[in-house]
């Protein structure tokens, strides 16, 4: 599967990648990562960087339309009211024109330089693999690792997805195999074990995570494990599920009567 696509017309080029950053109230952090993100993907160009405004109530819609003048690759997608973090990364990715995807967060704890890492890694891994997933190392606060550490250990001792880290909002991953997962909230928590149920597999590298630029997050414990048990239940009952689908080919009409017995 080729990492670069065109259009029909061949001076207009589809982009590369689309890099998918679901926000909400974000305003302040918002013109420095889409300046990390651009120096980042420079070398991936045709690139383009698509943010979802999940029901924002503060500046962020209008600090973003502000800086589309600035970078002609900024796309904005704006929810009428919040549908979650899944929810705005499904709206991401179902606008994206490229058929590769990279997500971030938009609070710039994720540092965008790791999108060429996960970029070459998925590219290198060919057809195959599916998604390459951040782990990040380094992270801040020792209450920030505990919630993670419980809930990582709670998901990979069921799921037995071989991640040690599925939280992590660096992701690249190609289009098409996201599409076919099934969708619910939380889903981002869960692709390592939802990509490998489609048959693809899941490559992983390290990240640095690094302090939020300003403001402060809105999950918790809460968030992270408990509201999480439903959600873990049911992607271990869809994994159990999961049956080899055939293969499918299509029969060419000039084929001899003979040979479709």
């Amino acid at each position: 599967m080729s990492m670069t696509s065109e259009s029909a017309d061949p001076d207009v080029r589809l982009p590369r990648l689309s890099v998918v950053v679901p926000v909400k109230n974000e305003a302040g952090n918002i013109e420095a990562l889409v300046a990390e993100i651009g120096h980042a993907c420079h070398n991936l160009a045709p690139f383009e960087v698509i943010y979802v405004d999940d029901g924002s109530t503060d500046e962020t819609l209008a600090t973003l339309q502000g800086l589309r003048g600035k970078h002609p690759w900024l796309r904005v997608v704006r929810h009428d009211r919040s549908g979650g973090q899944s929810g705005a990364v499904r709206s991401g990715v179902l606008r994206a024109r490229a058929s590769v995807i990279a997500t971030l967060d938009g609070d710039g704890q994720n540092d965008p330089s790791f999108i060429p890492v996960l970029f070459a890694a998925l590219d290198q891994g060919g057809a195959g693999i599916g998604l390459a997933q951040g782990q990040r190392i380094g992270r801040k606060g020792a209450w920030k690792q505990f919630q993670s550490k419980i809930a990582n250990g709670v998901r990979g001792k069921i799921l037995k997805d071989a991640t040690r880290d599925t939280g992590c909002g660096l992701k690249v991953f190609r289009r098409e195999v996201y599409l076919a997962l099934p969708y619910f909230d939380a889903l981002h928590r869960f692709m390592p074990a939802l990509v490998t149920r489609e048959g693809f597999g899941v490559v992983h590298r390290d990240v640095v995570d690094r302090p939020r630029f300003t403001g402060r997050s809105n999950y918790g414990m809460f968030d992270r494990l408990w509201v999480g048990i439903l959600d873990l239940a049911g992607v271990w009952w869809l994994i159990r599920r999961r049956r080899p689908a055939p293969r499918a080919e299509d029969v060419p009409e000039d084929l001899p009567h003979s040979e479709t017995r």
